[in-house]
């Protein structure tokens, strides 16, 4: 084997001259991979993809019965090729420029999805075994597709060979995530989303190695979900076709498992509940006065339960969000039958909202989630909350760090820099918010277990999410994926890198706006991609 391994280096040095970076050499404004991976050592050769290039996964432990592996590599396919014409005689290219296959080792036969699922990788262009074999070794499948994703960045169409090529060869590339949890918000209350954008919002966030699809389905405006337990729930639709059925649900959960990424499902209560009543005008306190959900009837927590036991069926990710965020209780204070349920039970309006907030929870874990809820929960009563809550914080700085010391977990989400509506927060912004700012205990450290871009629906449909989404969520996808060490201190260091990513995504579809200027920008004159 010592011998095979000398041949293949040979070969290479005959064929484009090998030099190394080795793995603390290796810079973030060294190549054009997003996020950086953990350790890169690279060439300076290059090699050409087969037309028939193929996968094969001879030795894994993992069957693929579900065909996630085979998917993911034909999609992987379809993206590297970009819809180019390869005419190319590759009979005519030596033969040892030529890469064959590409051998998947996984080393796990279970491809269940949740949290904490390992992620790793290791990749290798070519293997020092087979010269014509480039091998990717993975703990999971979800790790094997995020190092697809990375071999996919590696490739580019060749305008003078109409083939394509691997520059920088060989590829030494080992991998695994800072977070675990690395999400992505999407509100589907204030304005309906198309199921094929759903699909194409999760299909971009492959691309970037987020994981977590946070839907936000319903709130004060809409509620477009059906509820089989409550059918007339989805009456506050905005519309008769803007509506989700169960079965769509369902469907988006599997599109994103099959890709690597969870569903975190939120119904936010008591709050933010308007559209409920719509269907059942109980669940008001009185009709002129219509949220947050009624605190003194039973039928509010009866239909809460309905909820979650469908949720139960369909999204599989160990939490379900709760809300309780931006809880006005004055309609419970000024309605007379609720009054009096108060004084019986003898709780003034802040006690009614923890009662709410905590009695939601009880109904959760009975259903086998553990908890999210936004930070108001947390500042207001922290210390009663189930020990199975992660406090979702949005509302500035300083929040996470009392959570971690409290021995709670936390996602950071922090509104004055990782809201995609706030438009005016630039891609910059989005790059440099550190999750563990302040946090240096590491036993605290670990109870932050990630962070979260949040796209608002307020001024966004399926005419401008992509472009108010990317490539900023890209900037904070790589503060959540790439180690500490290896990040920029200094965001225009990654200024290059990102543009050619944010080219990338258009090159594959996904309307991704220009760097300069403000979030959902246009470009300001003619020019080239990678200059905006």
């Amino acid at each position: 084997m010592g011998l095979q391994l000398l041949r293949v280096w040979v070969l290479l040095l005959l064929f484009g001259l090998v030099v190394i970076v080795g793995g603390g050499g290796a810079t973030v404004g060294d190549f054009n991979i997003w996020p950086m991976p953990e350790s890169v050592t690279n060439g300076h050769s290059r090699l050409y993809l087969a037309p028939d290039f193929q996968l094969i996964t001879e030795g894994t432990n993992y069957s693929d019965a579900s065909g996630i592996l085979k998917d993911a590599f034909t999609t992987m396919i379809r993206l590297i090729h970009m819809d180019h014409v390869l005419d190319a005689n590759i009979s005519a290219f030596h033969p040892p420029l030529i890469l064959k296959v590409l051998q998947v080792l996984i080393f796990s036969p279970n491809d269940q999805l949740q949290y904490g699922v390992d992620e790793s990788y290791k990749l290798l262009v070519p293997s020092p075994y087979k010269p014509d074999f480039a091998q990717l070794e993975a703990r999971t499948v979800y790790g094997a597709l995020h190092g697809l994703q990375t071999f996919s960045q590696l490739c580019r169409f060749n305008f003078d060979a109409r083939v394509i090529e691997i520059l920088m060869v060989p590829w030494t590339i080992i991998d695994k995530p800072r977070f675990s949890y690395r999400g992505l918000l999407i509100d589907t209350s204030r304005h309906y989303q198309p199921l094929p954008m759903i699909k194409k919002v999760i299909d971009s966030m492959v691309y970037v190695k987020l994981n977590v699809l946070h839907w936000h389905i319903v709130d004060t405006q809409s509620f477009p979900l059906e509820i089989p337990s409550y059918p007339k729930l989805w009456d506050g639709a905005y519309s008769y076709s803007e509506r989700y059925t169960f079965a769509d649900a369902a469907e988006i959960v599997s599109y994103a498992q099959r890709r690597g990424i969870n569903v975190l499902a939120e119904i936010d209560v008591p709050g933010h509940a308007l559209s409920w009543g719509r269907g059942y005008p109980s669940l008001w306190p009185s009709k002129n006065c219509q949220q947050p959900l009624d605190v003194s009837n039973e039928f509010t927590f009866k239909v809460i339960d309905g909820i979650l036991s469908d949720f139960s069926k369909i999204f599989k990710f160990k939490f379900v969000h709760l809300g309780g965020d931006e809880v006005d209780t004055s309609c419970w204070t000024s309605t007379p039958r609720i009054i009096n349920w108060l004084k019986k039970h003898g709780m003034n309006e802040s006690e009614a909202y923890q009662y709410f907030v905590l009695r939601a929870q009880k109904i959760a874990l009975s259903h086998g989630y553990e908890i999210v809820n936004w930070e108001e929960t947390f500042n207001n009563f922290g210390g009663k909350l189930s020990r199975k809550t992660v406090v979702h914080n949005w509302l500035g700085d300083g929040v996470a760090e009392k959570v971690v010391a409290a021995g709670l977990r936390c996602i950071v989400s922090n509104q004055d820099n990782w809201y995609l509506d706030h438009l005016d927060t630039t891609w910059q912004q989005f790059y440099m918010n550190e999750p563990l700012t302040n946090i240096t205990n590491t036993e605290q450290q670990k109870l932050v277990i990630g962070g979260e871009v949040c796209m608002w629906g307020e001024t966004i449909d399926g005419s401008d999410i992509e472009q108010t989404i990317w490539p900023r969520a890209a900037a904070a996808a790589e503060r959540l994926w790439t180690t500490y060490d290896k990040l920029a201190k200094d965001p225009k260091r990654v200024t290059r890198r990102l543009a050619h990513f944010r080219c990338l995504l258009n090159q594959r579809g996904v309307a991704a706006a220009p760097l300069a200027g403000p979030g959902r920008g246009a470009p300001q004159e003619p020019g080239s991609c990678y200059s905006q």
